[in-house]
């Protein structure tokens, strides 16, 4: 995994934004916080609430960007995760999104 000629993405699900071959494994709070301090990274977080949670989390801002993104070979994402999936239409609040709960994954792009 090179780190350090791509830019990290900040995903907020783990959707394979083109062909490929992907891994996605758990990564702990502390683990993302330092990969984003030693890299460039990239929002594609669209969603205003996750991005605000993920910026606390990581003490780095996390801009609410809806960009439309192709995960490179060898690029990993840091996916925000939440624990259960919301009825469908709707958009939580930051607050909703704390309740339900979430995780972060690590997204890796293999071939």
């Amino acid at each position: 995994m090179n780190v350090n000629k791509l830019s990290i993405a900040f995903l907020n699900g783990t959707v394979a934004t083109t062909n490929g071959i992907y891994r996605i494994s758990d990564i702990d709070f502390e683990t993302a916080r330092r990969l984003v301090k030693e890299s460039p990274y990239i929002s594609a977080i669209g969603h205003e609430g996750t991005a605000e949670i993920m910026t606390e989390l990581l003490g780095v801002e996390i801009a609410f960007n809806r960009i439309q993104f192709e995960q490179k070979v060898n690029q990993i994402a840091i996916v925000f995760k939440l624990n259960k999936r919301p009825i469908e239409g709707v958009i939580l609040s930051r607050q909703e999104v704390i309740e339900v709960g979430y995780s972060l994954k690590l997204m890796e792009r293999l071939e």
